[in-house]
């Protein structure tokens, strides 16, 4: 008879649930990245329109109103890239929570596993001693008188 691990589809649950925490923060992890990026490419422009605004002092009136107001609409999508950023860096810390919670859930059914396949093959081993003693003591009974 094979070992069975009784709590096998527990097992595989666990596993799955991992699976599917890996992916959600890579997801979260992803869109951080690509959120960051955003953010230095705001700077950026908001640099460059800046520089294009305090070193041009014979700028036009209508260029120089316009030139304000989208520095000013730069900033405020550079304000919320900064709170989106915070809100993905929290959304990683508890990603990164959950799957280290669920990776521990599945690790402790693993030993759970290792242990039971371990007693399993020693008391097979000890069982099939037996017989090979059985066995021995039978074939090699000593001769009566």
């Amino acid at each position: 008879m094979a070992f069975r691990f009784k709590l096998q589809k527990v097992l595989e649950y666990r596993e799955q649930l991992e699976d599917q925490a890996k992916i959600a923060l890579a997801r979260v992890q992803q869109l951080h990245i690509e959120e960051e990026r955003r953010n230095e490419a705001l700077k950026a422009l908001l640099a460059e329109q800046e520089h294009t605004l305090y070193s041009n002092a014979l700028l036009p009136a209508g260029e120089r109103w316009l030139l304000e107001h989208f520095i000013r609409g730069v900033r405020d999508d550079l304000q919320s890239s900064h709170m989106r950023l915070r809100t993905l860096a929290q959304m990683v810390a508890e990603a990164r929570k959950t799957l280290r919670e669920r990776a521990r859930d599945k690790k402790i059914l693993e030993k759970l596993n290792a242990r039971q396949r371990e007693r399993y093959e020693l008391e097979e081993r000890i069982k099939e001693q037996r017989s090979y003693d059985e066995t021995a003591t039978l074939r090699f009974k000593a001769a009566s008188f």
